[in-house]
């Protein structure tokens, strides 16, 4: 079952990518990551209180007290995406930060958590890995006249400065250490209830935001801006919902998080689709390695 509520997640979370960029990019509005923030915790906030009043899952103070730095790690690490994405193209951008499932598999594979009968499941996860991290590799590689020729053909021109990988990096790092922490703690808490807590920790971020971008700021809504926010944040809670049980399978932990981190690569063939940015060759190998990585996972789930 981790499987295809991994596949879920990361068919999800790059659909909240792509849109995400769209709502994030214009560089004239100072505070996009912010309203991005506000987007996704209204969405998820109204999502927790279905949770709560329809499905009748259980949430209290002790729940999300224990789970707030879970909480805390991943929104922080989403506000630093959302900011990132100003600076630099999607196709760059993802695949740094979501290196992060490479991470939490190293980290379990040298603390000795790491549990397989199967060498071939070792080898899917080696794959994954390396597409994952290669992609970032050859994006921060590629020659300076192929990346003009991509920015020319998306009509978005971005100068090179350390705060464009940076942030990214910085995602990556932070979303490592949630995700490694969130399955420790949900080895103690029931999922449905950690979820409804994040969203819930979420909705009051996107609160506090709301207060500092419009009341403080006196800043404003753009409805143009606003819509791929939204979409983007549908997805982003729809992604997390299978997310939380996912990961929650501790067996399978090295092999969930880089699957589920791999949807940076579906993230990179939306951005050359929709949002004209190229690739090339280096890119497909890298794509490739990280395809053949989930199939043999999946072959092995069966």
């Amino acid at each position: 079952m981790w499987f295809w509520l991994a596949l879920i997640a990361l068919l999800c979370w790059s659909g909240s990518d792509l849109f995400s960029k769209i709502g994030c990019r214009n560089g004239n509005e100072r505070y996009n990551h912010l309203k991005m923030v506000i987007a996704v915790g209204v969405v998820m906030g109204i999502h927790a209180a279905i949770e709560i009043f329809v499905q009748g899952v259980e949430i209290n103070l002790h729940v999300i007290w224990t789970y707030l730095p879970v909480s805390l790690l991943y929104i922080g690490s989403m506000t630093l995406g959302y900011l990132g994405l100003q600076y630099i193209e999607l196709s760059i951008s993802s695949p740094i930060c979501n290196a992060s499932g490479a991470l939490v598999a190293v980290t379990t594979l040298v603390t000795g958590q790491f549990d397989t009968e199967h060498k071939a499941i070792l080898i899917a996860v080696i794959l994954v890995c390396v597409g994952v991290i290669g992609l970032g590799v050859v994006e921060s590689k590629e020659d300076d006249e192929l990346r003009k020729k991509r920015q020319e053909a998306g009509n978005y021109q971005y100068a090179k400065s350390w705060l464009a990988l940076a942030l990214p990096l910085a995602y990556c790092l932070l979303d490592a250490a949630g995700t490694y922490a969130d399955n420790r703690v949900l080895e103690t808490l029931n999922e449905s209830s950690a979820n409804v807590a994040y969203e819930l920790t979420f909705f009051i971020a996107a609160i506090v935001c709301f207060i500092y971008v419009i009341v403080i700021k006196k800043d404003h809504f753009t409805l143009k801006l606003e819509v791929p926010k939204y979409t983007g944040a549908i997805c982003e809670t729809a992604g997390q919902f299978a997310y939380i049980f996912a990961i929650a399978d501790s067996k399978h932990l090295t092999m969930s998080a880089p699957m589920i981190s791999s949807y940076c690569v579906v993230s990179v063939l939306w951005s050359r689709i929709f949002l004209k940015e190229k690739l090339s060759w280096k890119h497909y190998l890298m794509i490739l390695f990280v395809a053949i990585g989930i199939v043999i996972m999946g072959v092995y789930d069966v």
